[in-house]
Order: C-alpha cells, then structure tokens, then sequence
C-alpha cells in the first residue's frame, strides 16, 4: 500500500488528505487565522506555521508521519513548464521560497512538501502547477513586439478532469480533444489535445470576466483609466484580478447569491450573468477552433457548474459543437494523489525541475 499526505495551500486555508493508493482515509480543509497569517512578513514564512496545524491534523486522524510513503503539493507558481509531476528539487524549492514569479500561496506547497521529505527521507512531489506552459509558438503572439502571451490556467483540475472525462467515454486522454472550461473565481478555457493544453486565456489578463477577474477590456477604455489618475498601479492589479467581474457589478463573488437574486425577479444581476455565461461560450467557440472543431466533449468543471442554469445557458451557445460533460466541483486532491501514484507505481516518470 502507498500512503501519501496531498496539500493544497489556498490563501487563508489548507486543503489536507491522506490517501490510501487511490482511497481518501481522511481530508480536512483547515483554516488559518487571517491576523496570524498576516503577520508574516513573506508567504513562504508561513510554511512552518501551516505544516503545525497540519500535523494536528495527521494526530486527530491518527496517522502517524512515519507510515506516510510521500509528499504530493500543488504546484506553485513556477516557471513555464510542461505537464506533470515533478520532483521537488533544490532549483524548485528556491523559486519557491524566492516567490520570483508571484507571492502566492500556492508556492507553500512545495515549500511544506520539501520540509517533511527531508525529515522524514521520503519524496515529495508537485503535480500540474498553473504555470504549465505547453502552448505551441504561433498562440504566443499578442500583437505587440513587447508583448506575449503566456499559458497560465487551472491546469490541476483542466486536467484531471479532461482525464476523467476521457475514461467515461472509453478513450485514451492521449487520443482526446475537449474544450474544457474551469468555472471558479476565475475561469480557464482551454483546448485539449492529445493530453496538452494547447491554449489559454489566462484569466488574470484575458478571455471571460469572472466573478473576481475583470478578462478581456476594451484597450482604448483601460488607458483612458490608467491616464486618469484616479487609480494607482496596484488598484489597476487589484481591480482587473480580484475586485473585477461579478463583484464589481453586484458587490459579491458568489455565484450562489446571484442565482438567488435572478430568481427574485433583479434585472441587472440577470444581465451581468448572462453576460458572463454569453463570454464563456464565446471564448468556448474559440478554443473549439484551434482543434478544428473535432470535439469529444466540452468539460464543464469548477463551482460554478454545480449551477442548472449555468450548465444550461452555456448548453444553448455551444451544443452545436459537442455535448457538455459535467464534471462539476474540483478534483484537485485526488488529482495530486493519483499524479504521484503514477509515478511510484511506475507509470509515469517523474520529471525534474
């Protein structure tokens, strides 16, 4: 039997399993306090903070550290690379902990992972970072000289999910082609072919606005905004990232509570909505052409496709193309298990930083 420890740093939680081969024995999503967690000076400060509680977690579940046979993380916020799992190395760990790319919290997975493999000598391992970059050159070009565009999306649960999708259909994920579609506070659009992300919209800078992330602006109408005066450069980060989409039009990101206030009859909670969900198909068309439109399935994963009228409005748009698949929610825990499964099981091999 492999019993591997799975962690999932978010920016106030800490999603932890403990899995079985491919069996959850024990989950839980701890949460941080946001006054301890704030006084750290850097994220990856945190790490031995976190990794307290997570050990409080293994001795309420009664798992001890020594029958633990790896370490699997989600992946940080690395440099570009291609799909899989990867060993967590000393090249790894420093960009990590160095936060070269961005101060995330994902970065203290990896950081956590390295701490209790090197206690514990066994290996740790990340599976599928955002950072995946397999886009091909020709998608690369923005438009501008200084400008490129880069892969950056939900490539976790992308996937796990296009994985699955492709397993319910009796078919190779390597012998595949779907546009999947991850609905959360962003949204990741993405063709899927032959086991790669082809493209992106990268969420933090284009394709649909979310519920947190502004996507796509008018260029003429951002300059004109950035000239003002009336915001800094950070508001700008801010505002297109987190405080963009659905939560600048109605004041809140949960979906759940705009469902609610389009039942009650709010006309501009419906605009907004449809809106969102006319973005989404849209960028689906899209991404549907850069695989000639031979689709197997359009995957709808993430929160929001818990939601009938989010699975149905996205359905009138784009059943012309191909059924939608609904894989809603996430898969990312069992994701990180089953990638190092892969590897120690020796079916796939692990890759190095």
């Amino acid at each position: 039997m492999t019993r591997l420890l799975v962690i999932n740093p978010g920016s106030t939680t800490t999603k932890v399993a403990v899995f079985d081969d491919e069996c959850e024995v024990a989950g839980k999503t701890i949460e941080h306090d946001p006054q301890k967690l704030s006084s750290f000076p850097r994220t990856s400060d945190q790490a031995p903070y976190r990794l307290e509680e997570i050990r409080e977690f293994l001795k309420e579940n009664n798992i001890p550290e020594e029958s633990l046979s790896g370490v699997s993380a989600r992946g940080g916020i690395t440099k570009p690379i291609a799909a899989g799992t990867y060993t967590v190395n000393d090249a790894m760990l420093a960009d990590l902990i160095e936060a070269k790319r961005a101060d995330h919290p994902s970065n203290l997975g990896g950081i956590i992972a390295n701490i209790i493999s090197k206690e514990r000598n066994i290996p740790a391992f990340i599976t599928d970072p955002v950072s995946v970059d397999e886009i091909s050159d020709v998608a690369r070009v923005a438009g501008w000289p200084e400008c490129q565009r880069h892969s950056m999306a939900h490539a976790l649960n992308i996937r796990a999910t296009s994985r699955k999708a492709a397993e319910q259909l009796g078919k190779r994920f390597e012998e595949t082609n779907f546009v999947a579609v991850h609905m959360g506070g962003g949204i990741s659009v993405c063709p899927v072919s032959g086991g790669r992300i082809l493209d992106a919209n990268n969420a933090n800078e284009a394709g649909p606005f979310s519920p947190e992330r502004s996507g796509s602006l008018p260029l003429a109408s951002l300059i004109e905004l950035c000239k003002s005066g009336k915001y800094t450069e950070k508001d700008i980060k801010v505002l297109t990232t987190k405080k963009g989409g659905v939560v600048a039009y109605l004041g809140t990101n949960d979906v759940r509570e705009v469902l609610k206030m389009v039942d009650e009859g709010e006309d501009k909670a419906k605009l907004v909505l449809d809106a969102m969900l006319y973005q989404i198909a849209g960028e689906i068309g899209a991404m549907a052409s850069v695989i000639g439109g031979k689709i197997d399935g359009i995957v709808l994963t993430g929160s929001m496709a818990y939601a009938d009228y989010v699975r149905d409005t996205i359905g009138k748009y784009t059943s012309y193309i191909a059924p939608a698949i609904n894989m809603a929610g996430q898969m990312e825990m069992e994701a990180l298990a089953l990638g190092v499964l892969r590897v120690l099981k020796g079916q796939e091999k692990a890759k190095e930083y």
